[in-house]
């Protein structure tokens, strides 16, 4: 398999900042002036893009002097397409993309790059080199996922449920999951300890698909499930509402990431074991500030931050080289859930909503 994480100079994670000049613009609300970055959400639908990630977005900009616009695609691959025109169209100099295809998308970037118009690949991969790539190391992030539950439970019988097949972000958690210790797509666990019984993509990561799947799962293996790694929060909630079906919640090690309300509440409940927490506003200042910088003129090869100096070369699967910012998530399991509190990034009313009281370090 093609290493995703071929990465030059990144230091450990901390908040992303920089010192973003103000650009030469109005800083006026709207499509005025030249400094006006767009972003097309995939799909504005799920919790974090407008709980986290665009308020961080809209607050680098401000900072900036810069001006914000949006739309949504609402996971049509087809609409995003003609949402990246629209954006260019009321006046966008940059475009940051949250792509619902990868590679669907590749026209309107392209469109775009022709038209001088900067392109940054916000949280998932766009097989472009004329991007620029910020995310979070979704490679480790599997890796997190599936070291937790190993721990949890090192053998037996393993469902895997990945997201969506045309986000690479799918294929780069599984691959974190074999550097843990899973055995790859196909393969069999040399030593005998790992089966997995179940293995399938989720189309747009949708949670109640994602419960059907392990419904299914259970079903065909007469509930002889032992562990699920779970590719994201939303459907570890599908996960664990069907293990609570056959009253097995809590006892078979679930993964999830996000750091998503509901998922940290089942990390303090039990259902949950592990939640990979990716501090989307350190990705949305980030890409906010980057997007400021691109719109003055700056060239890829030069965004740097205080903290991670200079973009990395990312080599990606299908052979590009992007300019990338990779910032390192924090797996949260019950043992450290004060940090998710200190961060405030849930208050203690939500995290520890029915759990009992000193079940858990801070419940």
């Amino acid at each position: 398999m093609v290493s995703t994480r071929k990465l030059v100079g990144m230091a450990a994670a901390a908040a992303l900042i920089f010192t973003a000049t103000a650009c030469s613009s109005s800083t006026s609300s709207g499509a005025s002036g030249n400094c006006v970055v767009g972003v097309s959400w995939n799909n504005y639908q799920e919790e974090r893009w407008a709980k986290w990630d665009e308020p961080a977005i809209k607050a680098a900009l401000t900072k900036a002097g810069c001006s914000y616009i949006s739309n949504d695609a609402k996971s049509s691959t087809d609409t995003q397409l003609s949402n990246v025109d629209a954006l260019i169209n009321q006046g966008a100099k940059v475009v940051i993309i949250l792509a619902q295809d990868g590679t669907a998308i590749e026209p309107a970037v392209k469109k775009a790059l022709d038209a001088k118009v900067p392109v940054i690949a916000y949280d998932r991969l766009i097989e472009d080199p004329g991007a620029f790539y910020i995310t979070f190391d979704n490679v480790l992030v599997g890796k997190m996922q599936a070291t937790a539950v190993l721990a949890a439970k090192s053998s037996g019988n393993f469902v895997i449920i990945k997201g969506n097949k045309a986000d690479a972000n799918a294929d780069f958690l599984r691959q974190g999951m074999v550097e843990a210790g899973v055995p790859a797509v196909g393969a069999t666990d040399p030593s005998g300890k790992i089966n997995i019984v179940g293995e399938t993509y989720t189309d747009n990561w949708d949670p109640a698909t994602a419960q059907t799947e392990m419904e299914s799962f259970l079903t065909k293996n007469s509930n002889k499930v032992d562990a699920v790694i779970s590719e994201n929060d939303g459907m570890a909630g599908g996960v664990v509402a069907a293990l609570q079906s056959q009253g097995m919640a809590g006892t078979v090690p679930v993964s999830g990431q996000d750091g998503d309300a509901a998922a940290l509440n089942r990390i303090a409940l039990g259902t949950q074991t592990v939640d990979v927490w990716k501090d989307a506003r350190m990705l949305g200042d980030g890409a906010g500030q980057i997007a400021a910088e691109l719109a003055k003129g700056t060239t890829l090869d030069k965004i740097t931050t205080d903290k991670y100096g200079n973009s990395a070369i990312f080599k990606s699967p299908g052979g590009n080289s992007l300019n990338s910012i990779l910032l390192t998530p924090q797996a949260i399991t019950k043992d450290n859930l004060q940090i998710v509190l200190d961060a405030g990034w849930i208050d203690k009313a939500t995290l520890c909503k029915d759990v009992a009281a000193g079940a858990v370090k801070g419940c």
